[in-house]
């Protein structure tokens, strides 16, 4: 065969593949996988902390402290309670899905405890249980809990030990664990729900009730003592609520819709999400919710039970709507100087009165707000959105543009 004709057959050849090659379709480009994560927004937990950790051994090491603590749940108010490391709620602790974990306890209350890591997928000699799953920690003993994270999602730590008394002083804590890779939000927030008894001038929680609670709080503050959430307009936010008191709590925010994102089962696929703006968290729950901050102003967060935005007040009063006692007030008057009639024309009085309660106590509403009294209490807060902060100091109350403010009208 020649050369030329030789040059001819193999150039024909590649002409043919090449055309072949050309009409194959092109196949769609793989997604690349996310990058891991190797950092993420830390979490708030307002009126908290983290707990800090340090790397020991190839494990994030981490010590609670089981303590009496005294908490003050508003100005004014200090409550004896139980916790961790003198919080209650006890710090947060965090880490990432895939984490070794080793979290030192150490007793320093008067009777046994242990600590139950609440949703966690872990070996059965680590769950916490007192008297099942491992020995009570005795006053003084130190038990060490190690194991490796094979989720994430928004979990819980509380005692299995004496579990009614001490859940219901205060011992419990957030336990977030972070995903390995994924979308990140900006602001992160985790608060935890609880309910107690105190009555007005003690200073203790009675455990023993089981219904008529007093005190409602967030990360166990009470409105007005609870710290504002504040945020850029525009960003993403979380907020994590955790429950472990006796009733369910419907968390409502003004201003905005969030989509229900996790549980205490971890998170929701985007599918699943539901939108809303009040979220119930049942006894024993977690819940997360995610919200673009596009709204800017001052926006109320706060349980959607009645009575779960006051404080401190007997709930065994006569109803007196309408009643007029003007004369009963003098003649007690007599007797007692200073005696106030209370409850004719609402409650709502009895958020301006500040004087003449007990010692260690707070109105049963509270708190002035910009245009005067705002008469709310207990689970309630101020998530304060502003634009172009550079600081999350509370910047102050919200100053809205003219002419988008409800007045009176002449």
């Amino acid at each position: 065969m020649s050369l030329r004709r030789r040059d001819l057959l193999l150039g024909a050849a590649l002409l043919a593949v090449g055309k072949k090659a050309k009409a194959a379709p092109t196949p769609p480009p793989s997604k690349a996988p996310d990058p891991p994560r190797t950092s993420y927004t830390p979490v708030v937990t307002p009126n908290g902390a983290t707990l800090p950790w340090k790397m020991v051994n190839g494990a994030k090491e981490f010590h609670l402290i089981a303590e009496p603590v005294k908490r003050e749940f508003a100005p004014g108010m200090v409550i004896n309670c139980w916790g961790y490391n003198g919080l209650s709620p006890g710090p947060t602790i965090e880490a990432v899905e895939g984490d070794r974990v080793r979290i030192l306890v150490t007793n320093k209350l008067p009777e046994n405890t242990s600590v139950h890591w609440h949703g966690a997928i872990l070996p059965n000699g680590m769950d916490g249980v007192g008297g099942l799953t491992q020995p009570h920690i005795k006053p003084g003993e130190t038990y060490v809990y190690e194991f490796t994270l094979k989720q994430s999602g928004t979990l819980m730590y509380h005692p299995h030990s004496d579990e009614m008394v001490q859940m219901a002083m205060g011992m419990e804590g957030f336990f977030v664990i972070h995903p390995k890779s994924g979308p990140r939000v900006e602001r992160d927030f985790c608060i935890f729900l609880q309910e107690w008894f105190v009555a007005p001038g003690t200073f203790t929680p009675n455990t023993s009730v089981m219904t008529d609670f007093n005190l409602f709080t967030f990360n166990s503050r009470i409105f007005p003592g609870t710290d504002p959430l504040v945020v850029r307009e525009g960003q993403h936010v979380r907020l994590r609520f955790a429950n472990l008191s006796m009733d369910s709590h419907p968390i409502h925010f003004h201003g905005h819709k969030f989509k229900l994102t996790g549980t205490e089962g971890g998170p929701i696929p985007p599918s699943a999400q539901w939108p809303m703006d009040t979220v119930n968290v049942p006894p024993g729950t977690t819940r997360d919710v995610e919200f673009l901050a596009d709204n800017p102003g001052d926006w109320p967060l706060h349980c959607h039970k009645n009575h779960h935005v006051m404080n401190q007040m007997s709930h065994d009063f006569p109803n007196m709507l309408g009643v007029k006692q003007q004369d009963v007030e003098e003649r007690v008057r007599k007797l007692l100087p200073g005696y106030m009639a209370m409850g004719s024309k609402g409650m709502g009085e009895m958020g301006e009165m500040m004087m003449g309660g007990p010692k260690n106590w707070v109105p049963m509403m509270a708190g002035e707000g910009p245009y005067g009294p705002m008469e709310m209490g207990g689970m309630f807060t101020v998530v304060k959105i502003r634009p172009g902060i550079t600081s999350y100091e509370d910047p102050g109350w919200y100053k809205p543009p003219k002419g988008t403010v409800a007045s009176k009208v002449s």
